[in-house]
């Protein structure tokens, strides 16, 4: 326990899924957490539950559009206002872009790219000067193994989950280079099991034990992974346990990615 004790962690997309997982264990081993995510009532009742486990004033949470400059500017000060500062900035948020290359449509591309990309950059940006200021700091991008392994079938996602893969290196490059003590690495899950599975399943009248078992049989270790199996790899990159880590990629893939 406490392996994030004193940390002062930003956690977009946390309404549900990925994000919600994330919160919550930062939150259990001892950082304050600020919860964002476009849904802010989902946020809301997250930080409500967090705060009724660990205690009033571990969790806050806000409204937040990734895409829009002024939500991040209200974000970083609210984390300034509410958490003190900021150390770990964690870019959750993220959408699935339908569409193969001929059936894609340029607005899907762009809104794909606006959520999964131009919401990293604008965060790295924006935290920033408060991660500066909270030396040492950590930016914790989630990519997906669908930005290292290509698919026929959606060329959006991977194309906008592999540019968050090298625009972490770029930013971790950047502060490596000006002698900050700030890391930026980014996380690659295969499948994981949240209510985007339940999407899936629903887009293709499949029952849903129907598409994991599909989904597991594409894995080496024969499951689909457990919010709580990313959110321990965020959790680690956010300690000072990975203080000599930074432009890496953390695939937590069941092994997919080495075959």
């Amino acid at each position: 326990m406490g392996r994030v004790e004193g940390k002062k962690a930003l956690v977009t997309g946390a309404a549900q899924g990925l994000g919600a997982a994330h919160a919550w264990t930062l939150a259990r081993e001892g950082a304050k957490v600020l919860l964002t995510d476009i849904n802010g009532e989902g946020a809301a009742a997250q930080a409500e539950g967090i705060n009724a486990e660990l205690g009033a004033g571990t969790a806050f949470a806000m409204r937040h559009d990734v895409t829009s400059p002024e939500d991040w500017d209200a974000a970083i000060a609210m984390a300034a206002d509410k958490l003190g500062g900021l150390s770990v900035l964690v870019n959750n948020a993220g959408v699935g872009v339908r569409g193969n290359i001929e059936t894609a449509t340029l607005e899907d591309w762009r809104r794909g790219f606006a959520i999964n990309v131009d919401s990293v950059f604008l965060g790295c940006q924006k935290a920033l000067p408060l991660l500066k200021e909270n030396q040492p700091g950590s930016i914790v991008n989630i990519s997906s193994i669908a930005g290292l392994i290509a698919s026929d079938t959606m060329p959006g996602y991977n194309a906008s989950k592999a540019a968050v893969w090298m625009l972490s290196k770029s930013v971790a490059l950047y502060c490596a280079k000006r002698g900050w003590d700030i890391r930026c690495n980014s996380v690659h899950p295969t499948f994981v099991d949240t209510p985007i599975l339940d999407g899936i399943a629903s887009n293709a009248n499949l029952d849903k034990d129907v598409v994991m078992g599909k989904l597991a049989r594409q894995i080496p270790l024969g499951r689909v992974g457990e919010p709580q199996d990313i959110a321990n790899g965020v959790l680690y990159l956010a300690s000072d346990e990975s203080r000599f880590m930074t432009g890496a990629e953390l695939k937590l893939d069941g092994g997919i990615s080495a075959m």
